[in-house]
């Protein structure tokens, strides 16, 4: 089994002990004059680059590792409430192909599911998220492959390459020496043999002309990372002799060469093209950002200036298990603050780590996408409601603001919910139709801005539907859907699918079938993220309803 690198990292204890500025071990650290500038924009100087794992893997889903691989403590059972290395559960209602738990139902009362990275529609639905959200490039982890990971690993690389190729997104390899006894002779055969053939992908990661490769793990002052200064050395510059653009992931301490570094790595350090220190662990709210900032980020960001090499920072959404994340704060304040130091670049770390509970990947938003007793928070655990893909528009923000193309700000510019502020509702008073009514409650209502007026179908008659025409076709990101706010109208699930249609006669679903909780606590409406593409009409087909035997909605609205 991979070691995690929270098994290892250390806690923010040490920081009031980090000291000199000084690069002990390295030539020139007192600065130099007629420094080379910074590297000009390429795919990753100027960009956001996302960790990418790649690593879940489930029982029955064809990977060659044939487990829960990364879901669970033992990879041979099924994932449980006593089998569990997961901090946060992913919103499950865009993978087309899922995989049983022994978790007990979600609050919705849909079955606890999982997704697989071996599933090539999971890792696409991915890089789609990174293609709406402004993650430019993904940095796929790459651990021992020699292990009995290896093959699915390998499997993993050639679906991230057709992901990113299908996406218009970049990927580079990034190995992770962590555990990795023989690195210094095999990381070089994996390159030679495996890994290079795919910097032939218009997708690979080029910076300077250069394919991209991030190592990450040198220097650490811990018995994962053992090997001296020049057998460091040595693999750095190999890569570079093989024409390489070369990224460290560092320890924080890696300009002041104590804490987490290991005395002399000076040479290592500097022999890299761009400096990316390691945050998780090292700081877990809005102070420790601010002490982050003056006293590494700013003389890290002078010290790689002075010496020519790139700096790119890492940003962390936080850990939702640790209460964090403040509903976007947290990340925020990194990014305004890597942002105003001037970095070259920004590296969230992660996309899809939900065992550290890092993730930015779309995650559960309370309560009703969790499962039942499992103690699992979601992201709503500080009381403020937050969309599902709240921190991928967070990242779109920072990416914004990182590239000029937003001013410079300490404010979070995007709520953590998708129904307020200013946002236009493109249904409203558009024509309508349906598949049947009852009484007075016809299709119209749900478009009308009341509230408390809906549309109803006749009884006992599933499957119904409520369809929408926006009159062109139109870029929608999501819908809100809701019943009637009053207390009278007690919580109900009902099982809602959205299809899109061009001509308002052939329709394609855009996302399947799924339990929806309508809660009196939440306002008993729900939102539901859309698809990246432009529909005409927008149909939402009801197969159940846990309060009444029948489609009910009050608010159809649209959004872009």
């Amino acid at each position: 089994m991979a070691i995690s690198r929270r098994t290892f990292i250390g806690s923010a204890a040490a920081a009031s002990a980090w000291g000199a500025l000084s690069l002990a071990g390295a030539p020139g650290a007192s600065g130099a004059s007629g420094a080379s500038a910074a590297s000009p924009p390429g795919d990753v100087v100027g960009k956001i680059t996302v960790g990418y794992q790649g690593w879940f893997a489930c029982a029955g889903d064809g990977a060659p590792i044939n487990g829960w691989w990364h879901w669970s403590q033992d990879w041979g059972r099924t994932p449980s409430p006593t089998n569990n290395v997961i901090k946060a559960w992913p919103d499950m209602r865009e993978y087309t192909r899922t995989y049983q738990t022994a978790y007990s139902a979600f609050g919705n009362g849909q079955p606890a599911t999982l997704f697989s990275s071996y599933d090539q529609q999971t890792v696409d639905t991915h890089f789609l998220w990174m293609q709406q959200n402004g993650c430019d490039t993904a940095a796929l982890q790459r651990f021992n492959p020699n292990s009995s990971e290896g093959p699915t690993r390998d499997a993993m690389a050639a679906k991230v390459r057709s992901a990113a190729e299908s996406h218009g997104r970049k990927f580079y390899i990034m190995y992770d020496a962590t555990g990795w006894a023989n690195m210094q002779a095999e990381m070089k055969a994996d390159w030679t043999a495996k890994m290079s053939a795919h910097t032939a992908s218009s997708a690979y990661a080029r910076q300077n002309g250069k394919p991209v490769v991030c190592i990450w793990g040198f220097g650490y002052n811990d018995g994962n990372h053992p090997w001296d200064a020049n057998t460091c050395l040595d693999v750095v510059n190999w890569f570079k002799g093989q024409g390489c653009y070369v990224i460290g992931g560092v320890p924080r301490e890696w300009r002041t060469s104590d804490g987490g570094s290991r005395p002399g790595f000076g040479n290592v350090y500097r022999a890299f093209n761009m400096i990316s220190p390691w945050m998780v662990g090292a700081v877990g709210d809005i102070a420790g950002a601010d002490w982050m900032y003056q006293n590494l980020t700013v003389p890290d960001q002078a010290d790689c200036t002075a010496h020519g090499i790139d700096y790119q920072p890492c940003v962390l959404p936080g850990d939702v298990s640790g209460r964090q994340r403040a509903h976007g704060d947290f990340m925020w304040r990194q990014f305004y603050n890597m942002v105003r130091a001037g970095a070259q670049g920004i590296y969230i770390s992660m996309f899809d780590e939900y065992g550290e509970g890092n993730q930015i990947a779309k995650t559960a938003e309370n309560a009703s996408m969790t499962p039942a007793g499992s103690g699992l928070l979601a992201l709503d655990e500080d009381g403020t409601a937050c969309s599902s893909d709240y921190y991928l528009r967070l990242t779109a923000d920072g990416g914004r603001m990182l590239k000029g193309q937003l001013a410079l700000t300490a404010t979070r510019p995007t709520p953590p919910t998708l129904t307020t502020g200013g946002s236009t509702d493109l249904a409203r008073g558009r024509a309508t139709a349906e598949s049947s009514h009852t009484q007075n409650y016809g299709a119209g209502n749900a478009v009308d801005g009341n509230p408390d007026s809906y549309w109803e179908s006749v009884n006992n008659a599933f499957p119904q539907w409520l369809q929408v025409d926006l009159g062109a076709a139109t870029a929608v990101t999501r819908i809100v859907v809701a019943v009637p706010p009053s207390s009278a109208w007690g919580a109900r699930t009902q099982t809602l699918a959205l299809s899109g249609s061009a001509d308002g006669s052939t329709f394609t679903t855009l996302v399947p079938a799924t339990g929806y909780a309508f809660d009196p606590a939440r306002g008993n409406s729900v939102t539901i993220t859309v698809p990246a593409g432009s529909r005409r009409f927008l149909r939402l087909t009801c197969t159940g309803n846990t309060g009444w035997p029948a489609g009910q909605i009050a608010r159809f609205e649209v959004y872009s």
